[in-house]
């Protein structure tokens, strides 16, 4: 397969409504999500048994992997640390467990912001996941894949399902969910990155102060006929990371109003911890209208028409028991910087 490039989307990750529903003893909370897809998102290019390439003027084997990034949200990354970049993570964890060299070129077209409550990191790791397993001859639903993921962090598993489900436990329970109707999305961020242990941290300092108690799942009792009651049912239920993620970034706030505003919008929700907010709109035509509206209104968002994605037809069943792969969460040591042509790590 020299040469021959696999394809695999990354595709943006939105949580319908999240409920934090208690904290464990070690510290991670356990959560009830409803997690859609959407059409938009990164993209993984994976081409195996590279060619060797040329650091410093001396012809020298590839080092495993190496990543190549491109893309407007690319220049976002180039500061961060080679050996931390999840992407790189997941096929050295994967390549490790399975005792297979995942000698090859990894190119990362990132179109999601960085930090942004949509999952852009943990499904990139998830699209590589997926593209090793397709060269390998993996099942998708090899339960290694989903014990790498989850050792990677909390959201890779259901990137590597990349279908809309509920999710809870901390990322590690995974269950089907009625089939979601047509809805088109706008997705808007102020371009502002939100930790998500700053947000979590907020919370807990709230929750001290004020008393109050966690939120119990809400799980859907029907599936929801169309757009509009998708959005009924949503109402319904929260996202319960909004307040927090406020005293965190305050102007979510405006990005949420900014949706409400829009023509059309049945509902407008911070995703995870932001601070991507998405609205629902029932057709394509007033999601590309609204995003038309808020993009000229403000600039300065970033601001995306899409819609969520369809559960493909013969699906693999979710994954039961996903047990961690602790070996994942150690980030492999640095290697030399290949010149790939382009920025790129290794």
């Amino acid at each position: 397969m020299t040469g021959i490039s696999i394809v695999e989307a990354a595709p943006a990750k939105l949580n319908l409504y999240l409920h934090v529903t208690g904290r464990r003893a070690d510290g991670y909370h356990e959560l009830d999500s409803l997690v859609a897809f959407t059409e938009f998102g990164d993209s993984i290019a994976l081409t195996p048994a590279a060619a060797r390439v040329t650091l410093r003027g001396a012809d020298l084997p590839p080092a495993g992997p190496r990543l190549a990034i491109a893309g407007p949200f690319g220049p976002a990354l180039m500061g961060e640390n080679p050996a931390n970049n999840l992407v790189i993570r997941a096929a050295h964890a994967l390549s490790a467990r399975l005792g297979r060299e995942a000698d090859g070129m990894i190119a990362l077209s990132k179109t999601l912001p960085v930090a942004s409550g949509i999952g852009g990191g943990s499904a990139d790791a998830a699209a590589c996941l997926r593209a090793l397993a397709r060269l390998w001859g993996l099942p998708p639903d090899d339960p290694a894949l989903f014990a790498v993921a989850a050792g990677l962090g909390a959201d890779v598993p259901v990137c590597v399902a990349g279908r809309s489900c509920y999710f809870g436990g901390i990322g590690d329970v995974l269950d089907e969910a009625p089939e979601l109707p047509e809805t088109h999305v706008v997705l808007v961020n102020p371009n502002v990155p939100v930790p998500t242990p700053a947000v979590f941290k907020a919370m807990a300092a709230a929750r001290v102060q004020s008393g109050a108690g966690f939120s119990t799942p809400a799980r859907f009792t029907r599936k929801p006929a169309d757009a509009a009651d998708l959005a009924a049912l949503l109402l319904e239920r929260t996202n319960d990371l909004t307040a927090p993620a406020l005293t965190v970034a305050p102007v979510i706030a405006d990005v949420l109003a900014a949706l409400e505003r829009s023509a059309g919008c049945l509902l407008p929700r911070l995703s995870g911890s932001g601070a991507t907010c998405f609205g629902l709109y029932p057709t394509a035509a007033a999601a590309e209208s609204a995003a038309r509206s808020i993009a000229a209104a403000v600039p300065g968002w970033w601001v995306k028409p899409t819609r969520l994605r369809p559960t493909p037809p013969g699906a693999p069943a979710l994954p039961r028991g996903i047990v961690a792969d602790p070996a994942a969460a150690v980030p492999p040591p640095s290697v030399p910087f290949p010149d790939t042509g382009g920025w790129g790590v290794g």
